[in-house]
């Protein structure tokens, strides 16, 4: 197969990139989350966090796997300072949009560049991402129905304390 074609390892790269924001992200919001004592939630954060990783890491090995070169970026301060945990749930979600968005724009360029390859790699992203923002979306519906309900939101802290 032949060499990463330097616009979609630019692409890549960037991406790689914005994946570990994503960690950084959910690392910040479990840190603002445990200070709250919102233990459960912080535990969610923190296995997402993990996620992104390994989705950065899954990205950097199909970049060697074609012969490309990862390129580090400089990773911006994410925010830590909340007004609410569903401002919290509010920013994942809007941030998995945003990856869902800057994937497919990967995908688009893939195609453009019959890289084929690429595509078919991309492929788990979407699928990932679908879920991703579904989750998201869930939890953000739960926290607003319970957000005047203390107990209902120790339940959902509860629940989230759960992720495997």
């Amino acid at each position: 197969m032949a060499k990463i074609e330097s616009k979609i390892l630019e692409a890549l790269n960037e991406q790689l990139n914005k994946e570990i924001y994503s960690m950084y992200l959910y690392l910040s919001m479990a840190a603002y989350l445990e200070k709250e004592n919102w233990k459960g939630m912080a535990h969610w954060m923190k296995a997402q966090a993990n996620e992104e990783f390994g989705h950065a890491m899954k990205i950097y090995d199909y970049i060697y796997q074609r012969g490309g070169s990862v390129i580090f970026k400089e990773i911006k301060q994410p925010p830590y300072n909340f007004n609410s945990i569903e401002e919290v749930w509010q920013m994942i979600y809007n941030h998995e949009k945003g990856v869902t968005e800057s994937i497919k724009n990967l995908m688009k360029l893939a195609r453009e560049e019959n890289d084929y390859a690429t595509e078919v790699e991309l492929n788990w992203f979407i699928k990932e991402q679908v879920e991703e923002e579904a989750s998201a979306l869930e939890i953000l519906e739960y926290i607003k129905k319970a957000s005047s309900h203390i107990n209902a939101l120790f339940m959902i802290d509860s629940k989230l304390g759960s992720r495997k």
